[in-house]
């Protein structure tokens, strides 16, 4: 089933994942919620100041995100958790509704390479023009910032593609573009 957007309403940064996890965010219906690659997100954000509270893997633990909004890429469960073409398409509009209603948003940081694209595709903007890289930093035609993550999975983590400190080192580059009051 699709899992809605989450964290505040009026976000500076929108963080964009690939898709909803099977044994996480399908199961709690929160992005990001109950699965390693959630663990290892929301340490980080609440490191770096962008959300304040507990984080148990429930979405009704206290955990609020300041400033920041998730939104995936594609908005149900893919097949192997490898989303096709066709259904990359398909949600496009869920990211141009989210695009729509936050305006205000000045930075993006994706998680992988289908975010990265996925983003691009829906601002209108070349993909050749900003190539996705870990740890890249872009400015758009418009202005705002675009971060590259690797993917903070657990095939990640384990492979050694995404350290702890590379995944760190994204969200100082991200903390250091939004105000110095915080995320707002």
């Amino acid at each position: 089933a699709p899992v809605p957007n989450w964290g505040d309403t009026d976000p500076r940064l929108l963080i964009i994942g690939l898709a909803p996890g099977l044994r996480g965010a399908n199961r709690t219906g929160r992005p990001f919620t109950g699965d390693y690659a959630g663990d290892t997100l929301y340490r980080a954000l609440l490191k770096f100041g962008l959300a304040t509270g507990e984080y148990r893997a429930d979405p009704a633990d206290s955990l609020t995100l300041r400033g920041v909004r998730i939104v995936n890429g594609v908005h149900c469960v893919p097949p192997e958790n490898k989303p096709t073409p066709a259904e990359i398409r398909t949600c496009r509009r869920y990211m141009t509704a989210a695009f729509a209603i936050h305006r205000e948003v000045r930075a993006f940081l994706v998680l992988g390479r289908i975010a990265h694209d996925q983003l691009l595709s829906t601002l209108g903007e070349r993909r050749a023009a900003f190539p996705f890289s870990h740890g890249a930093e872009h400015v758009l035609s418009d202005g705002r910032r675009l971060f590259d993550s690797y993917h903070c999975s657990r095939y990640n983590t384990n492979t050694g593609v995404l350290t702890e400190a590379m995944f760190r080192s994204v969200f100082q580059g991200v903390r250091e573009q939004l105000p110095s009051s915080g995320p707002r």
